[in-house]
């Protein structure tokens, strides 16, 4: 009864004939099921990076940005951090999560210069008397120009100039400050010449000693500047507190140099420290996901900075939206994503050079939620982003400012990895083997009937 249903019936081999021709095509039927099989397997075992877009499913309201900037010519302390958003949100001078290191001359981190704290406003000082009422018994702090400024350093053995602008509102308070401080220095007949020097009218003196500020106090010894510029309170007695201490370590420099001298040593290394204005800053920022930009601008609250001489020429270390740390799972999932599909840091390593005058670039950046999905687990969303840069001219009296715009897109990316399921490959196997088997049957078949016939 069960023979009566059996697909595979033998034909005794006494009814069968071998040929040439059969045992040819037996061969290239195998040959092409091996070819086939080891094709269909390989195809089995390569999974497909698949892409699809879809609406961002992240309700979060906050989205972190990563940077790490080095600005190679803007000092730390002229060098503020802002956001703004299309929300209203407008901090200025962002102290939290934000750090700032004091470059060298070749770019290298020297000095901390703090968790970008708030700057300490300094105090001015109210005179009762005008400076033209101070100016009635002589000017004392002395006008310098390109014409004398040279001579008047070079014939005090201590220098202290005031590199001003007369638009600048602080350089307006000090005035009185200053005159009263040189009257008292006259009194105490100590060895400093005070001077003063117009930005204005004497352009080309304050680009000679880089004058990015207005109010710049600079201290001259022996020639030449000693850095760094004094920064503290602007009152008359916080500047001649100042001056007796400078005057003080030059005299105790002299002795010491004398004394190595007399001793045959080397020179004693000259105090202060040679101050350069690169700056790197790096940190974190937590920002509403709308768009929005933050900018990096020379900025001072107790100073007013020289348009023409800030120069925002900079280096994008590094630059991410999300968490900076993924967790193991997702940076071996990234791993496997092809290069062709990852714009997570597109602009690391670029530098944006500023070669002309009030310049500065800006950086339009567009922001897509993304979600690698390799395996059954909850993913966890990162972020890419594309961006376009370009130079923007600011006008004359504008300080510029290095710009990063950001948007955030509504749409999100889904990266997955397809492979193929176990029945469709085992289909393939099977259509494989019998297609193969019965074409080349069916060929066979017709060429053995083609050849019988010619030998009848």
């Amino acid at each position: 009864m069960m023979s009566s249903v059996d697909f595979y019936r033998r034909i005794p081999k006494d009814l069968t004939e071998s040929t040439s021709l059969g045992a040819i095509m037996s061969l290239v039927a195998i040959t092409i099921m091996i070819v086939l099989f080891v094709s269909e397997t390989y195809a089995f075992l390569t999974t497909n990076i698949a892409t699809s877009v879809v609406l961002d499913p992240d309700t979060t309201e906050l989205l972190r940005l990563n940077f790490n900037l080095t600005f190679q010519d803007l000092h730390c302390d002229y060098a503020s951090v802002d956001v703004l958003d299309s929300l209203g949100t407008n901090r200025q001078n962002v102290t939290k999560n934000v750090e700032k290191w004091q470059l060298d001359s070749n770019g290298i981190r020297r000095i901390f210069s703090g968790r970008n704290r708030e700057v300490k406003k300094v105090v001015q000082q109210e005179h009762s008397a005008s400076l033209e009422e101070m100016h009635e018994d002589g000017v004392h702090a002395v006008v310098l120009t390109r014409d004398t400024i040279d001579e008047f350093i070079k014939s005090h053995e201590m220098a202290y100039i005031n590199f001003f602008a007369p638009w600048c509102i602080w350089c307006q308070r000090l005035h009185p400050t200053w005159e009263r401080f040189a009257e008292e220095v006259e009194y105490e007949e100590m060895p400093v010449g005070v001077g003063t020097v117009d930005c204005v009218e004497q352009a080309d003196v304050c680009r000679k000693y880089m004058i990015r500020a207005f109010p710049s106090l600079k201290w001259f010894s022996n020639g030449s500047n000693k850095t760094p510029d004094y920064k503290g309170d602007r009152t008359v007695d916080a500047l001649v507190d100042y001056a007796t201490r400078m005057v003080h370590m030059d005299t105790k420099y002299k002795d010491w140099q004398k004394a190595a001298a007399d001793k045959g040593e080397d020179a004693v290394k000259p105090f202060g420290r040679e101050e350069h204005m690169g700056c790197q800053i790096s940190g974190y920022l937590l920002v509403n996901r709308v768009p929005g930009n933050f900018h990096v601008i020379a900025n001072s609250v107790n100073h007013n900075l020289n348009p023409s001489m800030t120069n925002l020429t900079h280096t994008v270390n590094h630059l991410s939206f999300g968490e900076a740390h993924r967790p193991v799972r997702m940076r071996r999932n990234l791993a496997k994503v092809p290069d062709e599909y990852k714009q997570f840091t597109p602009i690391n390593g670029e530098s944006y050079i500023t070669r002309e005058f009030h310049r500065a670039f800006h950086h339009y950046i567009k922001v897509v939620s993304t979600t690698v999905d390799f395996d059954k687990s909850p993913s966890v969303p990162t972020y890419q982003f594309i961006s376009q840069s370009q130079s923007v001219h600011y006008r004359t009296e504008e300080v510029p400012e290095a710009r990063f715009s950001y948007d955030i897109s509504p749409m999100a990316v889904v990266i997955t990895r397809e492979g193929r399921k176990w029945y469709d490959y085992l289909t393939s196997l099977f259509a494989i083997i019998g297609g193969t088997f019965t074409t080349l049957g069916l060929i066979d078949a017709t060429l053995y009937k083609m050849f019988k016939a010619k030998k009848i």
